[in-house]
């Protein structure tokens, strides 16, 4: 199974990559303006717009397994290298989905919760939840969101494929237009793939989740 890594950089810095297993495609989307950038892209839609427009202009030729990662994810995702050798040497199961990061939490339909509570969200705009539901399935935002915050995960090159290209050319458009929505998609990415990226010993269990220790949340002795 081929593998490549999707990295979405605006002004990171991207030393981190010369860690990155050699069997990994590594392919870097640049909306940072860096005059050496090979994939250059308007700086629209966050990460989403970069991970969606891959998936466009390589629906073809997807490789069998794609880590898809911001310019610098280790502050959602600190293992992410050795996650990446795990899946180099065969040593990680392969999924379908996956979300990566070690906290599972939820937001509402505006965002109350998380969107409107975010430091660089000054103004406490609400979450468009609803319109981008409907543009997306044509129905209603759910109530409660289950997600992994950060927006990484990886997905295979079959789960990606069985929604045709046009839904995701549908979503790449949308994620250029409505303000938002890349919070919208990092809240959901495994519905846009119409699978459940919770795994099942998390999903009755009161949120946030944090699935490793965290130094700073342990009591003192």
């Amino acid at each position: 199974m081929t593998h490549e890594l999707v990295v979405a950089r605006c002004r990171e810095d991207l030393n981190w990559l010369r860690r990155v297993p050699k069997t990994f495609r590594v392919t870097v989307y640049d909306k940072g303006g860096h005059r050496d950038a090979k994939h250059p892209l308007p700086n629209i839609g966050r990460e989403a717009h970069t991970y969606l427009h891959h998936i466009v202009t390589r629906y073809d030729d997807l490789a069998g397994l794609t880590v898809f990662s911001q310019g610098r994810p280790f502050d959602h995702v600190s293992n992410f290298h050795p996650i990446l050798r795990e899946i180099a040497s065969g040593h990680r199961a392969a999924k379908e989905f996956e979300w990566l990061g070690f906290i599972i939490d939820w937001d509402d339909a505006t965002g109350s919760r998380l969107f409107q509570n975010w430091s660089k969200n000054e103004s406490r705009t609400p979450l468009p939840a609803d319109d981008f539901f409907r543009a997306m399935w044509r129905r209603g935002a759910p109530g409660k969101t289950v997600f992994y915050p950060g927006a990484h995960f990886i997905a295979s090159r079959e789960l990606i494929r069985r929604q045709p290209r046009t839904f995701y050319e549908c979503a790449l458009e949308m994620c250029a237009t409505l303000p938002e929505a890349a919070h919208c998609f990092e809240r959901c990415w495994d519905q846009v793939f119409a699978t459940n990226g919770v795994p099942e010993k998390f999903r009755d269990l009161p949120l946030p989740v944090y699935t490793k220790p965290i130094r700073r949340l342990r009591a003192d002795p």
